[in-house]
């Protein structure tokens, strides 16, 4: 009999925590007897939650919470375990070979704790490390040339996704010494992006602001600022700052929509003078 056409283990009788999940996944795929939701999924229906979890395991992370962090690790692991098994069920591979494929990863990618190799340094760790992604790459590229920008995923976030494609760049000489020359290409994009403006040409404005959204990521990089962890505090600080003004609203019983720009700048000035306060504090 093989593994598919056996009944589902109860999750409830299984002690061990990843054997007890996998059961539970088991259950929901059930083909005759699981959940009429799970068992219509697929990869690409289940790929935009899989994304959103990992925000969340950030998220959690950001605001410090061990409680949030472990559920939300749990929850990126179930998405996991819920991918193993559509490709279990396609015959691609369960999650012993995910687990297993990393695991071996892992263990190339640090010959210096698995090996005979002598790292000195992090930064000297760094290096090896995007060597032995360099030769991995080469690998899968077979007979084919393999190109510097290969294999960074097109589903990062543009700002995260900018930062690898520099990276990768830099790494072949592609790349400014100091932040300054940044900081002229950033005006010079700028001043592009006016002239589309003027223009009125749509196009040509979403491909300026385009442009100086990766020169600003550029600029981050250099300066060992992370621009998607800056933009997310920048958003936190808006939300902050936006709640101030609802609930000075909310106090002589109005809404944002019932008063003029002037007023909405004056709560959010007050806003800006108590983060100022409190930064000084």
């Amino acid at each position: 009999m093989s593994e598919e056409d056996q009944s589902p283990a109860d999750p409830n009788r299984i002690g061990d925590p990843l054997g007890r999940l996998l059961a539970i996944m088991d259950r929901l795929r059930d083909s005759a007897t699981g959940c009429p939701w799970d068992l219509e999924q697929t990869f690409a229906s289940i790929a935009p939650h899989t994304i959103e979890e990992a925000y969340e395991v950030a998220d959690a992370i950001e605001r410090g919470s061990m409680d949030d962090l472990r559920d939300e690790l749990g929850d990126l692991l179930f998405q996991v375990v819920f991918h193993s098994r559509m490709a279990r069920e396609a015959g691609a591979f369960g999650f012993a070979d995910v687990a297993r494929t990393i695991g071996d990863k892992m263990i190339a990618r640090h010959p210096h704790i698995f090996g005979n190799q002598t790292i000195a340094s992090a930064e000297a760790m760094t290096g090896l490390w995007e060597k032995i992604k360099e030769d991995e790459r080469r690998a899968k590229a077979g007979n084919g040339p393999a190109r510097t920008l290969d294999g960074v995923t097109k589903g990062l976030p543009a700002l995260t996704r900018a930062v690898k494609l520099q990276r990768r760049a830099a790494r072949v000489g592609f790349d400014w010494d100091t932040a300054p020359p940044i900081l002229a290409k950033l005006r010079e994009e700028l001043e592009e992006l006016c002239a589309a403006l003027e223009s009125g040409s749509s196009a040509a404005t979403a491909e300026e602001i385009g442009d100086l959204l990766f020169t600003v990521a550029n600029l981050g990089r250099h300066l060992g600022i992370d621009p998607e962890a800056a933009l997310r505090g920048s958003n936190a600080k808006f939300e902050r700052r936006f709640a101030h003004i609802e609930d000075c609203l909310d106090q002589i019983g109005l809404t944002p929509a019932e008063v003029d720009l002037e007023t909405l700048d004056g709560y959010w000035n007050q806003a800006r003078s108590i983060d100022k306060a409190g930064e000084a504090s």
